[in-house]
């Protein structure tokens, strides 16, 4: 039985969700790899429609295959999705929505309050936790994530330490899973914001990406 059928019940996931997990997968480790997982998962065909909705019942089966499959907590699979979707060569898109930032990560950690709005203006029925940026001095920030689907705070973990790299700052992290199955946070220590040498980028049409 298809899993499409599972729209109407319960919480849904938006399909953008699933097929940037299926193509972490696929990219990362391979079609078999893929195979075997949406085989564990009961996803028939194997593979998510992009513009469709899914119950997250499916969302949710899908990362447990993926984390029996590799042998990784679940908290570890979501933060390599979001690396993923930073550093791989098929996501350049979503770099470059992020890194619209600004020249810093401090310009990055700044602007994150407006980033859910950011998103919507590129998949309008996306929907994306809030954020709520808490700044506690001496270098030290608290990021909440706040709303449905929070428990992807993992997902935005991985991604913001690949963007760290990718700025060249020297950022520790440590992620919190959701408080009642809502908000959960991130503690941020953004030790120098000019550690390294970051990678080149630029908005203009002919900059490096």
């Amino acid at each position: 039985m298809s899993h499409n059928s599972y729209i109407a019940v319960g919480d849904i996931m938006h399909g953008l969700v699933n097929r940037s997990i299926e193509c972490f997968v696929r990219d990362t480790y391979g079609q078999m790899a893929w195979e075997d997982v949406a085989r564990c998962a009961g996803l028939e065909p194997a593979t998510f429609e992009s513009m469709l909705h899914y119950d997250d019942r499916l969302t949710h089966a899908v990362l447990e295959a993926i984390s029996q499959r590799l042998n990784k907590p679940r908290e570890a699979v979501l933060e390599d999705v979001g690396t993923y979707l930073v550093t791989h060569s098929n996501t350049k898109a979503i770099r470059r929505l992020l890194r619209f930032s600004g020249d810093s990560f401090g310009d990055f950690l700044a602007s994150l309050d407006d980033l859910p709005e950011r998103v919507k203006l590129a998949v309008p029925d996306l929907e994306f936790p809030r954020l709520e940026l808490e700044e506690r001095g001496n270098g030290q920030f608290c990021l909440w994530v706040r709303g449905a689907h929070a428990e992807f705070i993992w997902v935005i973990c991985g991604a913001m330490r690949a963007l760290a790299d990718d700025y060249g700052a020297l950022v520790l992290m440590e992620g919190h899973d959701p408080v009642g199955g809502t908000d959960g946070f991130i503690e941020l220590h953004l030790a120098a914001l000019s550690f390294a040498e970051g990678n080149a980028f630029s908005l203009g049409a002919g900059g490096a990406n």
